[in-house]
């Protein structure tokens, strides 16, 4: 069983809960977890001005993905930072090549799940992962939130990211603040609800 996470990141954040979701899909016996990055579509010299190259190295590694990596995939969870409040344009140009697969019915029936990040706590983290729905939609998959049995999600002795559509973090106007431990522990939460969803739905 295959759960494939397919993230974007420009600064590390993405790429972090990227991990942690991997962590969880590892706990379900008979799960594998494959990490893929979208291709990026902005010049090299205009991501060094925006100072990503560098953190960019920490997952330079990262393989990326292919459109019929999807079909292959028994489930995918799907990671973007938020610009004014929708996906990633990265990951929107990604989608968008995906034509193939909905005319075959690739993905009919797969879960698909979706994580984010924003600058700010109210940046567009739920408009974010609720657009994100319409396209899986569209795709005739299995939409997997993150249910209220992660009761992290309902701490309010902490600024945090995450709700009931998907695990999120608040990086900061600057990039500054990395995942918080509450909000690894619900991306690992979701990585392995995901990942229990798509052998219940095997069996």
């Amino acid at each position: 069983m295959k759960v494939l996470i397919v993230y974007y990141s420009m600064y590390g954040h993405i790429h972090r809960l990227a991990e942690a979701v991997a962590e969880g899909v590892k706990e379900v016996a008979g799960a594998e977890s494959v990490l893929r990055r979208v291709p990026e579509t902005l010049p090299e010299e205009v991501l060094k001005k925006m100072g990503a190259l560098e953190a960019q190295k920490a997952f330079a590694h990262i393989p990326v993905c292919t459109v019929d990596e999807l079909a292959s995939a028994d489930a995918i969870i799907f990671g973007t930072p938020t610009r004014f409040g929708n996906m990633c344009g990265q990951m929107r140009q990604f989608l968008d090549a995906t034509g193939q697969l909905w005319m075959q019915g690739s993905l009919v029936g797969k879960p698909g799940s979706v994580f984010v990040s924003s600058a700010t706590q109210h940046g567009g983290q739920e408009s974010t992962i609720l657009s994100f729905h319409i396209t899986l939609l569209h795709q005739g998959m299995v939409v997997v939130g993150l249910p209220y049995a992660f009761q992290g999600q309902m701490r309010i002795d902490e600024i945090t990211g995450c709700s009931p559509y998907g695990t999120s973090t608040i990086a900061g106007t600057k990039g500054e603040r990395m995942p918080s431990d509450n909000e690894l522990v619900g991306a690992r939460f979701q990585g392995k609800y995901v990942a229990e969803i798509t052998a219940k739905l095997a069996r």
